[in-house]
């Protein structure tokens, strides 16, 4: 079933599972959005139009953002506020898409666009989808880098957003381009056009509790310990570090797809964090520039069609030039070998700052013993997944955080349509390899998805509708296309 009319379907039996359930007596209203994910396709006719024949381009993921299924974008580690009394919420995620197109003889591009840092607001029972929007107006060219652009409306329902728990979740969302959507789609669509449904999960907790307030006292203050900031460090030994590589997204997509039906593995250390894997442990030296460091971790890629390869013992090393070199102990049918130079990246001549030396994104092409290390499924010079690499050089030093995925999208809902609650019950097969670890359901509210039958009836004849003026409908799917220069 098409998402949008599956999106559809789910509001009507929201609305009648509100109609013969009423709403629970109200939880603590004072709850912090910490965790979670956001997946949303934009379009997902408009990343075929992007990756096409007409436009012949392409898009890019930054910020940690991942693809999960076959065209949707899942962003990261929320943060928000959620009142479990009044049901009012909000959670901004993390990570973009960059979407390229029509190429210029000069190498730059009419379609233009970046989307980032999704934020989704509800207050009294509706829902706005909130981005970070930079564009290229089609036609002038004209660039335009607007914040917090109120670019969807989401349609709940009647969803009921009161209660508690430890997390909020609401599946397929219908979404629509609003007035100022439009604009910052640089004129590809009207407002008022469907967008791809949003699903969301959100963890929740309990606030911190405010500190009483102190006593007056008229004696004096301790005078604190005296502490010795750390020493400015600009070389050494590496006492921890990470490196974070996701392969390749499109090998991610092959592996857990139709044709490979596989999924990957994680173990001694490694950790997953969607759109990449981190390599922790991280031990060597670091001086001038010149970099060398080793890492613990493995990832095992299985599957059908005979494939299985695994990565381990991870080295990165930047030479005095600039250039990084990512090794790894490779495993597979046809290619086994240990340090294997898999990609090259561009590292320029990474310096300390408070204590950390790092690398963010750095762009990362495939060696020729990286192209037999994948079976000769990509050839040398291909590129793949950018590398982040951080090394502490102080005890004190903190590698940045892992994207932030929360409890998994089947674990526990505060509140959810019907569709949600019944998926919470199934295990996610769609995305099993990057979700290997659940949440808890301990304290959750699971919206009842029992209908009488009377109800049912209703919803199916509904349905039915819904799909006859489907059928009727012509909906003008693809972008106002520019012309060709």
């Amino acid at each position: 079933m098409p998402a949008h009319l599956r999106a559809l379907v789910t509001v009507l039996c929201a609305a009648v599972l509100g109609a013969l359930f009423p709403a629970g007596a109200a939880h603590a209203a004072s709850l912090t959005v910490q965790g979670g994910r956001l997946d949303w396709g934009i379009k997902s006719s408009f990343q075929s139009y992007v990756t096409g024949p007409i436009a012949k381009g392409s898009f890019s993921l930054t910020g940690g953002a991942a693809t999960v299924g076959g065209s949707q974008f899942r962003f990261h580690s929320a943060t928000g506020t959620y009142d479990g009394d009044t049901g009012a919420f909000r959670a901004g995620f993390s990570g973009g898409v960059h979407f390229l197109g029509h190429r210029k003889d000069d190498g730059t591009h009419q379609l233009d666009l970046t989307i980032t840092r999704p934020t989704v607001r509800i207050s009294g029972g509706a829902g706005t989808l909130y981005v970070d929007v930079v564009s290229k107006a089609k036609g002038s060219g004209t660039v335009t880098t607007a914040s917090r652009v109120p670019f969807a409306s989401l349609t709940l329902g009647g969803i009921d957003m009161r209660g508690g728990g430890n997390a909020v979740v609401l599946d397929n969302l219908p979404a629509r381009l609003t007035a100022e959507g439009a604009r910052s789609f640089a004129g590809y669509y009207e407002a008022g056009t469907e967008l791809d449904p949003v699903s969301l999960s959100a963890d929740v907790r309990a606030a911190p509790a405010k500190q009483p307030t102190a006593t007056p006292t008229t004696e004096a203050p301790a005078a604190p310990a005296s502490k010795s900031p750390s020493p400015k460090v600009t070389s050494g030994a590496i006492r921890d570090g990470a490196v974070d590589w996701g392969v390749r997204r499109t090998f991610r997509e092959y592996v857990t797809g139709d044709i490979a039906k596989g999924r990957w593995t994680l173990s001694a250390g490694a950790q997953d964090g969607g759109a990449l894997f981190r390599f922790p442990g991280g031990e060597g030296t670091y001086e001038d520039g010149k970099l060398t460091a080793s890492f613990t971790g493995a990832v095992r890629f299985t599957g059908e069609n005979g494939l299985d390869l695994a990565l381990s013992g991870l080295r990165a090393a930047v030479a005095a030039n600039g250039t990084g070199t990512l090794y790894a102990d490779v495993t597979s049918p046809d290619f086994t070998g240990a340090d294997v130079p898999l990609i090259t990246f561009t590292a320029g001549k990474p310096a300390p700052r408070n204590g950390l030396v790092a690398l963010t994104e750095a762009p990362a092409k495939l060696t020729g013993r990286g192209a037999k290390a994948f079976g000769g499924m990509y050839k040398a010079g291909t590129e793949m997944d950018p590398v982040s690499l951080t090394v502490a050089l102080t005890d004190d030093a903190e590698l940045p955080a892992l994207p932030d995925l929360g409890s998994a999208g089947t674990g526990t809902e505060t509140s959810a349509t019907p569709e949600a609650a019944a998926k919470s019950a199934a295990p996610d097969t769609e995305n099993a390899a990057s979700d290997t670890a659940s949440g808890s359901d301990d304290g959750s509210l699971i919206l009842p998805v029992g209908l009488a039958a009377g109800s049912l009836l209703l919803v199916a004849a509904a349905f039915a509708v819904v799909a006859r003026r489907r059928g009727a409908r012509r909906a003008a799917d693809a972008p106002n296309a520019p012309a060709e220069a």
